[in-house]
């Protein structure tokens, strides 16, 4: 059944999907008198992915969802991703706003609009910045007014909202943070609340029209086919919504939704790069262009057989490989979290999760952008023309490190809430995994263990730093939260790398002569070679590397 739904997935990816993404990016999002029309082709596409069922893949069969693992439903995601990353971002806000409604919606809630977010027929939104609030949501002004019926009037304007409107589904459920009169101030008073764009009729489908309305979309560098809007709440009287959960827990429930988007966008961070590599061994191998370096007098050759182009294929390919690896390990995790008979079992596996979702957000993303950029190397010359595509992998890969709480959010949440205020706890017992692990790694895969043991002893020397002073000088600690978070997901790559070559090597051992196995001991020798030899250097900036910011006065910037 697994292998049936990957190739079927595989192939709606292909056929439908990736067609679309270079016309999304060539002829993006309309917006017109607070009406949105999408790319060509995406009404349509998003038609076949709801009548396929693909959008209930992973949830709850309560409400018509297939009940599907996380690992599973993250493979296909990723598949959506690479092929169209603008399309992707619709379904991954619904998701989102299912599994927030699922935890801390009422049952009137959950009866009324999950039934039709798991199918497709309509989708969510995640409405939490505003002009004046940024990332600081303690700032946020948008006012909810009791009627007195249970209902609230919600006035406000929100920006960067993901397809907050658009043409392909018959109604958008809006998630919105926003104030009571008597919330108090700061994060401490925000309260979450559902504001469907069309209001339900006592049947239950979609009446009279909601006073919420796109004002503007985002002129963008990339995605463009991601309509990016701004929606104006109460201008014509109040935008009528309802109370999600306990008043003023808002942005706790919020958070159950962000997370989900956290981790999708960490794969979406994979699937650009995925995409990037894919076009730039296509060329490479194309593209012919000099003679080979030794060979005097040889023929022009393809530029894959130059070393330094292959070593920038293989610098994408291994990267891919290990942050495949770890979200994919991240999503078995989260499938434990709420599975596994054993209660002590699910916690252990909730805090994995927990410990590597910014992990997989931050550093997958950040790696995104330089692989995409490294697609465009190969590329050369034509790399920079648009015509060729290796250009829209990296103007599109750009954003992920930025929303859903850019790479700084993620580290500073890493070192704080997930390493210092737990002491170190749930990390030290996965840098004991990785010691037992790379245990494994000896006879032909020595060299590969040689280098992991030098990566987790950095690893866990940063560790320890971090506990030892993060209450003492939170300052300096916070200059090294992103050289951290490339250092734990570093090597917490090089760990899964290293059990796949274990497991490449015993098939090899048994004689599978599937050529996958081979490559991938290659492959995995190249990321301990190239990367975990930089985990020394990350940790030497986490634990020494604050003065030079924190020593240079403001107008020597």
């Amino acid at each position: 059944m697994i292998d049936a739904i990957l190739d079927e997935a595989a192939k709606f990816a292909g056929i439908v999907l990736s067609p679309l993404n270079r016309v999304g990016d060539r002829d993006g999002a309309k917006w017109k008198d607070t009406v949105v029309t999408t790319s060509p082709g995406f009404k349509e596409a998003y038609r076949q992915f709801v009548d396929n069922g693909w959008n209930g893949l992973g949830c709850d069969p309560e409400f018509g969802g297939q009940g599907l693992p996380k690992l599973l439903s993250t493979a296909v995601s990723e598949m959506w991703k690479g092929a169209n990353h603008a399309f992707s971002l619709c379904p991954m806000l619904t998701q989102g706003a299912i599994e927030a409604l699922m935890i801390a919606g009422t049952d009137e809630q959950k009866s009324a609009y999950l039934p039709s977010l798991v199918s497709g027929e309509w989708t969510g939104t995640m409405n939490l910045t505003e002009p004046s609030a940024g990332s600081d949501l303690a700032a946020v002004r948008s006012r909810a007014e009791p009627v007195g019926d249970g209902t609230f009037k919600i006035f406000g304007q929100k920006i960067f909202i993901t397809y907050g409107e658009h043409d392909m589904a018959d109604n958008i459920i809006h998630l919105v943070l926003a104030r009571t009169p008597n919330a108090p101030e700061g994060v401490k008073g925000i309260s979450l609340f559902v504001v469907p764009k069309f209001l339900l009729k006592a049947d239950g489908t979609p009446g009279e029209r909601n006073d919420v309305f796109c004002v503007s979309i985002e002129h963008k560098l990339g995605i463009h086919g991601s309509p990016t809007a701004v929606l104006a709440f109460g201008d014509n009287g109040g935008a009528i919504g309802t109370l999600v959960g306990e008043e003023n827990r808002g942005l706790e429930y919020m958070f159950i939704m962000m997370n989900a988007a956290r981790f999708n966008v960490g794969l979406e961070g994979l699937g650009d790069a995925e995409r990037a590599y894919q076009r730039a061994v296509s060329y490479a191998k194309d593209r012919v262009q000099g003679t080979e370096v030794g060979v005097r007098g040889g023929p022009k050759v393809p530029i894959i057989k130059h070393p330094d182009v292959r070593r920038m294929l293989m610098s994408m390919r291994a990267r891919i490989e290990a942050m495949r690896a770890l979200a994919y390990v991240t999503a078995t995790a989260q499938d434990n979290a709420h599975h596994n008979p054993d209660e002590a079992a699910r916690q252990q596996a909730q805090a994995f999760a927990d410990l590597m979702i910014p992990v997989v957000k931050g550093w997958s993303t950040e790696s995104a952008v330089d692989i995409a950029s490294l697609g465009v190397q190969v590329h050369g010359g034509m790399g920079f023309i648009e015509e060729t595509g290796a250009a829209q992998h990296l103007r599109d890969a750009r954003i992920t490190t930025i929303y859903e709480g850019t790479t700084a959010i993620q580290a500073n949440d890493l070192i704080g809430r997930k390493i210092a205020r737990e002491k170190g706890v749930t990390i030290l017992a996965i840098i004991a995994e990785m010691r037992a692990a790379t245990a494994q790694l000896d006879g032909s895969l020595a060299p590969m263990g040689a280098r992991q043991n030098a990566a987790v002893d950095a690893l866990e020397r940063a560790v320890f730093w971090i506990v030892d002073n993060f209450s003492i000088d939170p300052k300096a600690a916070h200059v090294g939260a992103v050289p951290f978070l490339h250092l734990l997901g570093i090597v917490a790559g090089g760990w899964l790398m290293g059990r796949a070559a274990v497991i490449a090597r015993a098939k090899i051992a048994l004689d599978d002569s599937d050529p996958f196995w081979a490559a991938k001991l290659v492959t995995t020798q190249f990321y301990a070679d190239h990367f975990l030899t930089q985990a020394a250097g990350l940790a030497e900036s986490v634990v020494a590397g604050a003065a030079g910011a924190l020593e240079m006065a403001d107008d020597s910037f």
